[in-house]
């Protein structure tokens, strides 16, 4: 079964930085893309950011320049760096994989940025 955890988040200023976290068991990480979405109130859950197994980078326009994907294989974990946060980055963050044509899902962190 696998199995997604985020840590990391919480209440940040503008122009704050936080580094997001999440843990994978169930697959043999090092083989698979792995996903950050968010969703902000109100809003529909969007992608943010991806890194495929060989740590190739890939952002939406909103967070690009900001946000940085990596990943540790030996810790089966994935990162988000996130950057100059803005309100408008206020969202619960999920973390995403794919395995055999289903989607899996973390139960998402809050990240809040507000003065």
């Amino acid at each position: 079964q696998v199995h997604l955890v985020e840590s990391g988040g919480g209440l940040v200023q503008p122009g704050g930085s936080l580094r997001l976290s999440c843990a994978a068991s169930g697959i043999i990480f090092s083989f698979y893309s792995m996903n950050w979405y968010r969703q902000a109130p109100g809003n529909q859950r969007e992608w943010v950011a991806s890194i495929t197994s060989d740590s190739i980078g890939t952002y939406a326009d909103s967070v690009k320049g900001r946000f940085t994907i990596s990943r540790d294989n030996a810790k089966n974990t994935v990162y988000l760096q996130m950057n100059n946060l803005q309100p408008e980055d206020t969202a619960v963050y999920y973390c995403n994989t794919i395995l055999g044509g289903r989607m899996f899902w973390g139960k998402g962190i809050t990240v809040t940025v507000s003065s």
